[in-house]
Order: structure tokens, then C-alpha cells, then sequence
């Protein structure tokens, strides 16, 4: 493809509506579990592609008196106020119909003027993102963009739309692979997840046989579970099986880095980029740059577990050696390798997240000590079981886990092409050529 001409494009003549919402007459109090209608929050926003955490639903009599702030496939979403304000996305169509509130603004180019998709890229370069911020800092004690504002944004783009489409198209091509990788892995850990709670925590084998059915299991494997329960502190366990905590089958804060033994390269773990089982970003600094926190050394199999806030999810499997972790982890290193799985999952089980986050104190920061995590009470099984768990579900991690390293090389050669080519200083057809003509 030829490149085009380039020339800014104000957004108020391409636009065929700017708007932001409102919170539904009630307040919180309406908001709905699940509901005919989505309403998203800034919380929902964000510059990596919209985020479902947190998501709100509204009935047709609240949605009815927000009419006026339709979400429509293809729409660009642009946060306008407060610590948030400037981040972008399109919406995901499978989280329509929606409304928006007061704090998200509502921008629908015309197609045939402006591709929505070049916008929503457009938005989160970093020359944009530099750019709104100082605008929304610019008036009044709190962050704000108004629709004015945004009405007079200047746009660099093709002038030649199919162009603008095909920048799109090469950048959302990897976003589209990233986000097909994190539901795969969403399934692969839900996987997980279900047969560490059927034997560890429901017992069901055990209760199957105890009841007279099938286990369930091939012949062999069937036959390492009991039949029967018996008492213990935790209620009903299978005969034979004990209670313990993870302190029994992991090591604490094994390592430390001392300042004679840091390597010359830091390659930095933090809470804030830990996520629900993912580390989205790892930081690289030099040996004297790295922040204080910078010190537990990471190895494969570790499991980490935020001990600041634990209830945001600031948990992961490590499957990368050469990591360090913050402080802020409590690092769990298991004493057996067939018990690393086990591991990770009981300690990050929704349960004793949850647990976690009613026992954190402290105003600002709710924390809890790193022993606290590693008192989590499991249940031991019989010899054998283990590592049979061990075997299955250290599959179904490593899958993921290679998922998650090729979402972020993924990410990385975006974040590269990205300015080069909502600039112009690469154009379709050089582009091109870096994915083979595949993009």
C-alpha cells in the first residue's frame, strides 16, 4: 500500500458524538451482580484494552434514563477525570449493551472520516498520553478533560482511511493474540483450579467411594484414595490424610539478595504488576538503580503471594528464573518439587485470598505478615497422590505459562511499532515485512 498524506484531524468534525455519562439515580445501591445491562466505570478502562474487573450491571429502568450514553460497537472509551484520567480503549463488544458514567466519556468517529480503531491507538501513544495528561492537569485542583477539550484533540492520521485501518489492523493483530492468549490461560488455570479443589479441598473421590459410587479416576489412581473420613480441626478429611500448613511443604523467604551478590542486572517483580496469577511487566534496572524492595530472589516454582493489600490478587507461579521479587511477597519455595503446584494453589485458592484481606491491618496500607501466609492450613494427602496432582496440573501451568512469556514479547513488539506508526515513521508495507506479510 502506497503511504498516504498525513494531516491532523480535529476531532469535533470527525465525531458523531463525545459524551460522558452519569451514575444511575441511586447510586451504588443499583448496582446489579449481573444485569441486562453493563455500566462502565473508569475502573474498566484501560490503555492495554478493557478490563471486566469491577464491572457493574444496571437494570432497564436506570439504563432507560442513561439512553442518552449508549455504548455502541466500535466506540472509543477515553477516562476524563480523576488518578485514571487519559486512559483508552475501544469496548469489548461481548460487554454490550452498556452505558457509561459521569467519569468516562463516549467517542464515536465517523468511519468514513476517522477508523476507530487507528483513534483508540492514536489515544494511548505516548506523545497523546503526554498530552492529555497536561491538559486534564491544567485547570482545577482535580485531573479533568472536558468535551471541549476533546472536541478540539488534533488527531495526526492518514488521510487515506483504508490506511488508517491498516495500521490498525497490524497493531490489533497482536492485541487480538494477546487477549486470545489470556483467556486461554483464564481456562487452563480454571482447569487447575477445579481439580485442586475436587481432591484437596471437596474430597469428591473419597466421597464417591465413600458413598458406593465410582471415583471417577482410571483404576490405579482411584485406588490411592481412601473410602472413608474421619475428624479432624478442618471438619471431615479423607482417613489417613493429615492437616498441616504450607509452612510444613514450603520454605518462607528462602533468599535475600546481599549487596555483594546482586547481579549486575535486576529483573523486577512488584505488586503493582503482579495480576491475578500474571506478572504483566517485568522491570530491568542496574545493580545500583533497582528499588529497595528489589531483594527476594525468585526461582522457578516459586509461588509469590502479596502480603500489601493481598485482596487486589498480587499473586503468581514463577516459571521464569532470574527474577526478583519485592518485599512486599511472601515468597513460598517448596521443599519437594511435587509439592510446588499444590502450592500455588492452595495459598492462592479465592478462599484464603479472601482470608487474607480481612485479616490485613494498617489504615493506608492493610498488610499482613508473611508468616500469615504461610499458616494457611492445608490438607496432606496420602504418598503418591501428590504427585500424580503434580504431574497433571504442572501441565496445564506450564502451558500457560508459555502463553503469558509470548503475550509479553507480544506486547513488547507492539509497544515498539506502536509510535512508529500512528507517527508515520513506519509505514503499512515496512510494517508488514516484520510479520512476514502475516499481519
Amino acid at each position: 500500500m502506497a503511504g498516504s498524506e498525513w494531516a491532523p484531524i480535529r476531532l469535533g468534525d470527525v465525531c458523531m458524538k463525545i459524551g460522558s455519562g452519569a451514575t444511575p439515580r441511586g447510586g451504588s445501591d443499583v448496582y446489579l451482580q449481573n444485569g441486562p445491562y453493563a455500566l462502565i466505570r473508569s475502573q474498566n478502562v484501560y490503555n492495554d484494552g478493557f478490563h471486566y474487573d469491577g464491572l457493574a450491571f444496571i437494570d432497564e429502568k436506570h439504563a432507560a434514563e442513561l439512553e442518552n450514553v449508549e455504548v455502541r460497537e466500535g466506540d472509543v472509551l477515553l477516562n476524563i477525570t480523576g488518578d485514571s484520567v487519559a486512559r483508552a480503549c475501544q469496548v469489548d463488544p461481548l460487554v454490550l449493551p452498556a452505558r457509561v458514567n459521569q467519569h468516562v466519556a463516549i467517542i464515536r468517529p465517523d468511519p468514513g472520516k476517522l477508523a476507530p480503531r487507528f483513534l483508540r491507538y492514536a489515544l494511548v501513544s505516548r506523545e497523546m498520553q503526554t498530552k492529555l495528561l497536561s491538559w486534564a492537569g491544567s485547570g482545577g485542583t482535580r485531573n479533568a478533560l472536558t468535551k471541549g477539550m476533546i472536541e478540539s484533540f488534533d488527531v495526526l492520521a492518514p488521510t487515506d482511511v483504508s490506511e488508517q485501518r491498516a495500521i490498525a489492523h497490524i497493531l490489533g493483530t497482536l492485541d487480538d493474540k494477546i487477549e486470545l492468549n489470556r483467556r486461554m490461560s483464564e481456562t487452563l488455570e480454571a482447569m487447575a483450579r477445579a481439580l485442586f479443589k475436587s481432591w484437596f479441598v471437596d474430597f469428591d473421590p473419597v466421597r464417591a467411594k465413600a458413598e458406593g459410587r465410582a471415583p471417577g479416576l482410571p483404576q490405579p489412581l482411584g485406588d490411592l484414595f481412601p473410602d472413608s473420613f474421619e475428624d479432624s480441626e478442618l471438619g471431615e478429611i479423607p482417613e489417613g490424610w493429615e492437616v498441616g500448613t504450607l509452612a510444613e511443604v514450603s520454605t518462607l523467604n528462602p533468599e535475600v539478595w546481599q549487596t555483594h551478590t546482586r547481579p549486575p542486572e535486576i529483573r523486577y517483580v512488584d505488586l503493582s504488576n503482579t495480576k491475578w496469577g500474571r506478572i504483566e511487566e517485568v522491570a530491568a534496572y542496574g545493580q545500583a538503580d533497582a528499588p529497595s524492595r528489589a531483594q527476594r530472589v525468585l526461582r522457578v516454582m516459586d509461588t509469590i503471594v502479596g502480603t500489601v493489600r493481598p485482596g487486589n490478587g498480587s499473586y503468581a507461579f514463577i516459571s521464569d528464573d532470574g527474577l526478583t521479587g519485592s518485599t512486599g511477597f511472601a515468597v513460598l519455595r517448596p521443599q519437594q518439587t511435587e509439592y510446588a503446584e499444590l502450592v500455588y494453589l492452595a495459598a492462592t485458592a479465592p478462599e484464603n485470598i479472601e482470608a487474607l484481606a480481612h485479616l490485613a491491618d494498617g489504615a493506608a496500607y492493610p498488610a499482613v505478615r508473611s508468616e500469615v501466609v504461610a499458616a494457611t492450613p492445608i490438607v496432606k494427602a496420602r504418598p503418591g497422590i501428590v504427585d500424580i496432582f503434580s504431574r497433571a496440573v504442572g501441565s496445564l501451568l506450564a502451558k500457560l505459562a508459555a502463553n503469558q512469556r509470548e503475550s509479553r514479547t507480544l506486547a513488547a513488539l507492539r509497544d515498539t511499532l506502536l509510535p512508529k506508526l500512528i507517527s508515520g515513521e513506519l509505514r503499512v508495507k515496512d510494517a508488514e515485512k516484520i510479520f512476514g506479510g502475516t499481519a
